[in-house]
């Protein structure tokens, strides 16, 4: 078995596959797309960390890749449909460098406070510019953490420690369990309002990109400080730059930056912008934390079938996983479903196994449920392996039943979701050994294929509802790759789902949603 090592990974990492037998591996960095993909078929694992894009085009030339290791957390680089599609495994090393990345946001408020690199770059110009670059206390000042994930937490924490006032926002969490914590759980906008430095520690997904952009600068105390280890491009790099330039933002520490490398970006032209070339997660302990982990990873699943921190596959044996397969697969596509129809902060996940599931150890399966709810909201942090911990950590509760009877299926998985502000129920099945179908959306029965670009819509049960929905969708050429309806049980509405050929415009959205019998239109991508 052949590993690709395709970024620069710690040697420890490297030796570690070198001493293992029936295993090779070569050490490849700096390649072109072009030159990767012309040698990736040879490989059966890839080792990257952040430079390697191993798009949809480069793993279909990957005939014989298994798996594909991270060794960090950030997956941005990586197709994980199209590899999940290839039946590649993606994994990361999530426990890695949180500490280091934590510890980084930190140093970087200081530094940007007691404006260290500018009295470190004036003292070499040979210049003594003490009364140029006076400073600030962080004591007593607050700090507005948006995102108590893994890095958030510790960021917090530390700040907590240095006598700062910490407030956080995170819509995924409950304010109790931030509470508990020990800190306050604020609105977004109570934050803007109220923090002395704003730290942004949440994943890169379309709800966060331009997350601080002009309005939300606007809503700030004049003279904030910005710091952003997380993940470039949550910072819209225009609004900052002009908030920076009128004096609205008094500075900003950033690790990250839309396009990495950056270039000559105008912030470089601010005294007031510090920055570092992503380095959070660099530094020794944590380059060997992760060299270490990717290779014990990769390792145990080529030689023994067993899957570790993955992302896209639950961790279980190589034995158990062919047995599970199908529930698994109907489990994650319903996990993503209800994440994308709730609203509100989850508390509660009911799971209801009803039916003959052949005495199998469903636990793999409800981490897989939890994996597939969790992942759009919590992309970076959370993998088969740690979501029933994250769950926890969210204040989650999870609650499993069993029974034996069920009178319209053979067997059957319903989900509950409790959040602050709904409830929403999701039912599926097997059809024959592998075919998931999604039989339930709350009071609505009905027969859905869950893969693809989808819209769920709500309407009235009139004639002609329909047919005013097709000609939206004829008049913008969108293909109707199917159609399930199913009705409420009053009668009074129908629920339409779609599978269509690619993801509806947001305009085409917006028209269908000022039909006069459409009541909502969500789109949907499983």
């Amino acid at each position: 078995m052949k590993v690709l090592v395709s970024d620069k990974l710690g040697e420890i990492g490297v030796q570690m596959f070198r001493d293992e037998e029936g295993i090779d591996v070569d050490v490849k960095t700096d390649l072109s797309p072009e030159e990767l993909k012309g040698i990736i078929g040879e490989y059966d694992a890839l080792v990257v960390r952040s430079a390697t894009k191993a798009t949809a085009d480069l793993l279909e030339s990957a005939d014989n890749l298994k798996v594909i290791g991270r060794a960090g957390i950030g997956l941005d680089n990586v197709d994980i449909p199209a590899a999940t599609k290839k039946g590649i495994a993606v994994m990361n090393t999530p426990g890695g460098n949180v500490v280091t990345t934590a510890e980084h946001a930190i140093a970087m408020m200081m530094a940007l406070t007691r404006n260290i690199p500018q009295g470190t770059s004036s003292l070499k110009g040979g210049r003594w510019d003490k009364k140029l670059l006076q400073g600030r206390e962080v004591f007593n000042k607050t700090l507005g953490v948006i995102g108590l994930g893994n890095i958030g937490s510790i960021v917090a924490n530390r700040a907590r420690g240095l006598k700062m006032n910490v407030i956080v926002y995170d819509p995924n969490v409950v304010s109790e369990k931030i509470e508990k914590a020990g800190f306050k759980s604020v609105s977004l906008d109570e934050l803007y309002e109220k923090a002395d430095y704003v730290t942004v520690h949440v994943p890169k997904i379309k709800n966060t990109i331009g997350l601080l952009n002009k309005e939300a600068f606007a809503k700030m105390k004049d003279g904030v400080m910005i710091i952003n280890c997380a993940r470039g491009g949550i910072i819209d790099e225009a609004d900052l730059y002009e908030v920076l330039k009128s004096g609205k933002v008094a500075g900003a520490a950033l690790d990250v930056f839309e396009t990495e490398p950056p270039g000559q970006s105008p912030l470089f032209e601010l005294d007031s912008v510090i920055g570092t070339p992503h380095l959070g997660a660099s530094t020794r302990e944590a380059q060997t934390n992760v060299a270490v982990a990717i290779a014990e990873q990769i390792i145990e699943l080529l030689k023994n079938n067993t899957v570790i921190n993955a992302v896209n596959v639950p961790s279980v044996t190589g034995e158990l996983l062919k047995k599970l397969n199908p529930y698994l697969t109907i489990a994650d596509r319903m996990g993503r479903l209800q994440a994308q129809l709730i609203k509100g902060p989850i508390k509660e996940v009911i799971i209801e196994y009803t039916g003959d599931f052949q005495g199998l150890d469903m636990s793999p399966v409800t981490t897989a449920l939890i994996n597939g709810l969790l992942s759009p909201l919590v992309k970076e942090a959370v993998n088969a392996v740690n979501a029933p911990v994250i769950a926890k950590e969210m204040g989650i509760k999870i609650t499993e039943t069993a029974s034996q009877g069920s009178d319209d299926y053979t067997n059957l998985i319903t989900v509950t979701v409790i959040t602050t502000e709904m409830t929403n129920v999701v039912a599926g099945t097997i059809f024959g050994k592998n075919d998931a179908r999604v039989v339930r959306l709350n009071n609505f029965r009905l027969e859905i294929i869950p893969e693809g670009h989808l819209a769920l819509i709500h309407n009235l049960d009139k004639p002609g509802a329909i047919g005013s929905i097709g000609t939206i969708l004829g008049e913008n050429n969108i293909n109707i790759g199917r159609m399930q309806v199913g009705q409420e049980e009053d009668g009074e509405r129908n629920i339409i789902f779609l599978r269509v050929d690619t993801p509806l415009p947001d305009d085409v959205v917006k028209k269908l949603s000022d039909l006069p019998m459409v009541k909502s239109v969500i789109p949907l991508e499983l």
